[in-house]
């Protein structure tokens, strides 16, 4: 007898492939996706900084640190010294504010000594201005400490009379934690001290 019903076994048999079918392939998305993750948390570790072609980091792009240690290195560099020595009545609290995020307490002393020297009371006295040229650094990133050495020109402005001279300094540079925008580089300056100071006789800006 003809019956408008189908055979329950066929209908539990269909409805256990359909589970079936879904399990798997639940089962296979999820690992693919694990998969996934774990391949780009590998790719990424260690490497969430892009280093701009002018040495500025932008946490945005995806690179590796150790590429690109030498160029932060030398942008880490220039940015202190410009901060340290680029100097005017008007600016130098701020500058020496930013300077001193960049370097351990060898540049806070260094800091301290000029402004017990009177150098700072000087410049907002005789409205100096001290301009840096330029900033040229050798490093080694062999090891850690990174020693390098810096040669920073700068001139002085005193109204009618303008010297420029050559300052070579000389430290390391460590790891630390990046902060933004006080310390974008995530390194520090230490074992801080002024080499040499040399006057440059007929200085000409062209040649840099």
């Amino acid at each position: 007898m003809k019956t408008p019903y189908k055979n329950i076994y066929n209908v539990l048999k269909l409805n256990r492939f359909v589970v079936f079918v879904v399990v798997i392939g639940a089962t296979l998305t999820c690992v693919i996706s694990v998969l996934s993750v774990i391949k780009i948390y590998r790719q990424t570790v260690n490497s969430a900084f892009v280093v701009n072609t002018d040495g500025s980091v932008i946490p945005v792009k995806l690179v590796s640190q150790r590429e690109n240690l030498n160029v932060e290195a030398l942008a880490h560099l220039e940015l202190f010294h410009r901060c340290f020595y680029h100097i005017d009545a008007t600016n130098y609290e701020n500058h020496l504010k930013k300077a001193l995020w960049l370097g351990n307490s060898t540049i806070d002393g260094l800091y301290k000594q000029k402004k017990a020297d009177g150098v700072y009371n000087r410049l907002i006295q005789y409205s100096l201005v001290q301009k840096v040229l330029s900033v040229e650094s050798i490093i080694n990133i062999e090891k850690e400490p990174y020693k390098f050495e810096t040669k920073t020109v700068f001139e002085i402005n005193r109204g009618s009379v303008v010297d420029t001279y050559e300052l070579t300094t000389l430290g390391g540079l460590i790891h630390v934690d990046r902060n933004f925008p006080n310390n974008p580089h995530g390194l520090l300056i230490t074992n801080f001290f002024e080499k040499t100071l040399r006057k440059l006789e007929n200085y000409d800006e062209s040649d840099l």
